[in-house]
Formats: structure tokens, C-alpha cells, sequence
């Protein structure tokens, strides 16, 4: 398996949950909620997102929010901000950032300047997914009227991660990085 068919089956998991989930899934264009506060992203993730980001013609005003990210970011990182590799178990990573915008979200469309190459974590974000901690997670946009019957009904068959979780411990193997970063340092030059 690739990190090609991790996203073919991503998506497709997805766009089953999608169409059960009719009216309740508020996602569009330009509503870009989940794409303030930082969350950790996998090595694999970071990879896409480069790749993405290197052949971008909007590459030269994504660096510098990239700039303006890490700037604000660095002095408070719950990690090693040389690295940008995040600590786990750094009980401050739950309060930090939590009104960042993603570097890579047009501040004027609300869209996502490398939307292809967006992480797993971006692509589940809405549509009910099943936590350890808290059950069935949705957006607090999505599902406002949905009876606890129709959300279930709309779970994402979460199949896809144990993929995920493979291809990250490959590429990780691969690249001799390891551990989760943000999207502003895996986009870093």
C-alpha cells in the first residue's frame, strides 16, 4: 500500500459518511473553523504537505505566514522547536495555539492554499469520528440538529486508520524522523 491509497481510501470512507450524513455535514468552502488551533500531523503527512508546498505557485505568501507561524509558536512550543518535532507527553500542548491560523489557509477565500495535500487529520475533521477519549466526534458546525441516531448513522468507517498507522511507521522508518509535528515546521525552510 501507498500513501496514495491511504488517501483514495480516506476519501472514500469519507464520502460515505458524507452522503449519509445529508443536511447535517455544514462543511463548504471558505468555512475554515478547523483550521484554527494547531493539531500534531504525522511525518507522512508533513512529506505530502512539502511536496505540495515546493510546487506551489502560491509557495512565496504560504512561506511567509509559515514565518509569521513559527515566530509566534517558537517561544511556547511543547516540543523542541529546532525539530518541530512535538512532545506527547507535554501536558501544555492542550492549551497551546488554539486560536493559530493554519499557515497554509487563505486569510481572504478561508480556503486551503495545498487542499490536495491536506493531512489526514484535516480530511476527517466534521463528518462523526470515533475517539478514544470522547465517543463520537463531530464538528461543532456539523450535526446541530442531528438526533445521536443520525450522527452514529454517519460514523466514519475508521478502516483506513490502521493503514494510516502503518504507512506512518514506514515512512518515519524511511525518513529517520520520528514523532509528530505541526504544519507550520513541516512546511519550514
Amino acid at each position: 500500500m501507498t500513501d496514495q491509497d491511504l488517501i483514495q481510501i480516506t476519501t472514500a470512507a469519507l464520502a460515505s459518511s458524507a452522503e449519509r450524513a445529508g443536511q447535517h455535514l455544514a462543511c463548504h468552502p471558505g468555512c475554515h473553523q478547523c483550521c484554527i488551533g494547531v493539531f500534531p500531523i504525522s511525518q507522512l503527512d508533513a512529506h505530502r504537505l512539502r511536496l505540495a508546498y515546493e510546487a506551489s505557485p502560491k509557495r512565496a505568501v504560504i512561506h511567509a505566514r509559515v514565518q509569521d507561524a513559527i515566530a509566534r509558536l517558537s517561544p511556547d512550543f511543547p516540543g523542541d522547536p529546532a525539530t518541530g518535532l512535538l512532545d506527547p507527553d507535554d501536558p501544555t500542548f492542550e492549551d497551546f495555539a488554539n486560536d493559530e491560523p493554519c499557515p497554509v489557509l487563505d486569510p481572504v477565500t478561508g480556503t486551503c492554499d495545498l487542499y490536495e495535500a491536506r493531512p489526514i487529520p484535516c480530511r476527517t475533521f466534521g463528518p462523526p469520528m470515533r475517539t478514544e477519549d470522547d465517543g463520537l466526534a463531530v464538528c461543532e458546525l456539523c450535526f446541530t440538529t442531528a438526533t445521536p441516531e443520525e450522527i452514529a448513522a454517519a460514523e466514519v468507517d475508521p478502516t483506513f486508520l490502521s493503514l494510516e498507522e502503518e504507512l506512518n511507521a514506514q515512512y518515519e522508518e524511511k525518513a529517520g524522523k520520528h514523532g509528530p509535528t505541526l504544519i507550520a515546521w513541516a512546511l519550514r525552510e
